[in-house]
């Protein structure tokens, strides 16, 4: 099968966030199930010609690209994913893509996608490369199904290819005016109340995705169930709820070559479900480049995050001042909203023998934090996947997490299996986005931690956990068979 992945952010070329790693990885996984595939993005300031020898490719060639009327004159380099032989190719067009973020709040962040999208058919067309599948993922990709089946349909070419929707976040739904339909050069009469491109009065690149997406994905299973609701749909739980037929949850995976507490490059020393000595050893050394007591059976709760509401720092914040009065240490790493990067220094500030605070980014940080602490805390107000719950399954470090998205499909709470008879539970979970419930699991959690055979039984079942990336790869094979089936249905 041939597989055109296409999307915003592919790490470790650029990424934000989860998408990143997805597009990073499940290439990768779904090439070595023996398919012919092709990654497709921009080609931002951020990506380094000499670092990941990139070259121009001449089969293609300069391509006049039609937004709004104008022609712009893009251009396409390629490489090779890290470790793999699997092909990627940016999009070059540096008055849109060549600039200091990789999402902007510029006036022109709908004719940027526009023109990645028209970008990417039309690279297909010069290289005369005829997928059976491509896979859109999010709002940037998602006007390729319409313009697979409305504007390139002249194109025979296409007449076979089919297309799957990946939604990693519905909260980002590249919702603009009107107007912006003439831009994309859609058709005008698409556009009407509750119609196939429409939202709440503005053109939405998500819900035309949906709509005219062969097939519909998201990244969990409990996730998929959520945004069917207006709880957490984002005003496109009624169109999703329409697709249903054609809408799945495929949890992603984690590459456990980066993530293996027995090879794990960035930390000083390795361990593995039989010797968990040296996650001991890391406890120690974190803690002292922490500037934090190693006091013998406190436990340490890490946190590794974006600092904003929907990771929960709300919740977080207004149980803060119960959850210092607890013997734990905490180390904290991310960025985010100026509200919970100023409570996180103060915490710094205010219990320097308790709280270590790093706001940025720090790679090697975050795997030391994933290897030495005893806990991970995710109060998610939603998630859809989640990874650092992942990591922390494989790392020994038992997660603490509201039961939402992924978060629910992955942790299993230890009292909740207990009360069913099973010893399988891998971690605390709480549903109430409340900060008594997030207080009262971190304290489960806490007094569960002293009772050490009951604490190791939980970090040997968790660390049994496989989340690889063939698991979901095969996965999406069949939904792209299905998809292929729509396509010619």
């Amino acid at each position: 099968m041939k597989v055109a992945f296409v999307g915003s952010e592919v790490y470790p070329f650029a990424k934000t966030g989860g998408l990143g790693d997805v597009l990073g990885s499940l290439p990768k996984a779904i090439h070595k199930l023996d398919n012919d595939v092709k990654v497709f993005m921009p080609k931002y300031a951020c990506v380094d010609h000499d670092r990941y020898d990139l070259s121009y490719c001449w089969s293609i060639g300069e391509i006049p690209v039609r937004v709004y009327g104008k022609v712009h004159n893009i251009n396409v380099y390629t490489t090779s994913l890290p470790n793999s032989t699997v092909d990627i190719y940016f999009i070059d067009y540096p008055p849109f893509f060549n600039r200091h973020l990789l999402y902007t709040n510029d006036g022109d962040e709908d004719e940027r996608f526009i023109l990645f999208q028209k970008a990417v058919i039309e690279s297909m067309q010069r290289m005369k490369w005829i997928p059976d599948l491509i896979h859109c993922n999010d709002w940037q990709s998602a006007l390729i199904p319409l313009y697979l089946k409305d504007n390139y349909s002249w194109d025979r070419m296409f007449d076979k290819t089919a297309t799957l929707l990946t939604i990693h976040n519905i909260g980002y739904q590249g919702r603009f005016p009107k107007e912006t339909m003439f831009k994309a050069e859609v058709r005008p009469q698409l556009f009407y109340e509750n119609g196939p491109v429409e939202v709440w009065g503005s053109f939405c690149f998500l819900k035309t995705g949906i709509m005219y997406a062969d097939t519909i994905s998201t990244v969990s299973e409990t996730y998929a169930k959520e945004v069917t609701t207006s709880e957490y749909g984002e005003g496109l739980e009624g169109v999703l709820r329409h697709r249903i037929n054609d809408f799945y949850g495929i949890l992603n995976g984690v590459d456990y070559t980066v993530w293996n507490p027995e090879t794990d490059k960035h930390i000083p020393f390795h361990f593995s479900r039989k010797d968990l000595s040296g996650k001991l050893k890391n406890k120690e050394y974190l803690l002292k480049a922490s500037h934090l007591p190693n006091k013998k059976n406190v436990p340490l709760i890490g946190i590794v995050s974006r600092l904003v509401a929907q990771k929960g720092f709300d919740i977080f914040q207004d149980a803060v001042s119960e959850l210092m009065k607890r013997d734990a240490f905490w180390i904290i790493l991310g960025s985010g909203e100026d509200r919970f990067e100023n409570l996180l220094r103060s915490l710094s500030y205010a219990f320097p023998e308790k709280v270590y605070t790093y706001l940025g980014f720090n790679s090697e940080l975050s795997h030391l934090i994933e290897a030495g602490s005893d806990m991970f805390l995710m109060p998610s107000r939603y998630e859809p996947c989640g990874l650092n719950q992942i990591y922390s399954l494989r790392y020994g470090t038992v997660p603490v997490v509201r039961k939402t998205g992924g978060l629910a499909d992955t942790v299993l709470d230890w009292h909740e299996y207990l009360h069913r008879g099973f010893e399988t539970g891998t971690g605390f979970s709480f549903n109430s986005a409340s900060p008594q419930a997030l207080i009262s699991t971190v304290d489960r959690a806490i007094e569960t931690y002293h009772n050490k055979e009951v604490w190791n039984k939980i970090i040997a079942n968790g660390m049994t956990k496989e989340y690889s990336w063939e698991v979901s790869a095969e996965k999406y094979m069949e939904v792209y068979k299905k998809a292929i089936k729509n396509r010619k249905g």
